[in-house]
């Protein structure tokens, strides 16, 4: 393992894939930050140190990668985790929320039941780009009762402009900017 020392020794480590998934775009491989275990843990305490300050009683991990960074941070704040998926992978009942794609839908879902009227809650995922999905997790957040305290991310690709839909979501962290 190598010392971690800084932001950019972390984005050193994030692998650039260009024209994936498709012709013009640079895909940003986490895959080769976390499979070291000081970079990892350095993402994980820099994304739980920004929201120190806050009671959090719930990580909202969006599926998937949201999940790689939301476990280990709910298990650091000392709170609950909250997934919050694709339509038909929760098995109780779910409240969805549609949001749009460059070309047409998507979906993602929480459990209806999954946090109490008021509970402080935080959604976290890997990457923040056009904002869609992180919009359309912060109000199913608020649709069963939680309180947002913000979203987390370790990715930002600023040209996408999606912080711009997340400007009623509470205090927004990206750890990386492109």
């Amino acid at each position: 393992m190598t010392t971690i020392l800084s932001i950019e020794d972390v984005k050193a480590k994030i692998r650039a894939i260009p024209n994936f998934p498709k012709e013009g775009i640079i895909f940003r491989d986490i895959t080769t930050g976390i499979k070291d275990g000081e970079t990892m843990r350095y993402m994980i305490d820099y994304l739980c140190d920004q929201y120190k300050e806050f009671k959090i009683d719930y990580i909202a991990g969006i599926e998937s990668r949201g999940f790689i960074f939301g476990m280990p941070m709910a298990y650091k704040l000392g709170c609950g985790f909250i997934p919050i998926r694709k339509p038909n992978k929760l098995p109780a009942e779910t409240i969805s929320e549609s949001y749009g794609l460059e070309y047409g839908t998507d979906t993602i879902e929480i459990h209806k039941d999954s946090i109490e009227t008021g509970a402080n809650v935080l959604v976290v995922d890997d990457l923040l780009a056009t904002g869609g999905t992180a919009a359309a997790a912060c109000n199913l957040v608020r649709k069963v009762g939680g309180n947002l305290i913000g979203a987390a991310f370790l990715i930002e690709l600023n040209d996408l402009n999606g912080r711009e839909k997340l400007q009623d979501c509470g205090k927004i962290v990206s750890m990386l900017q492109y």
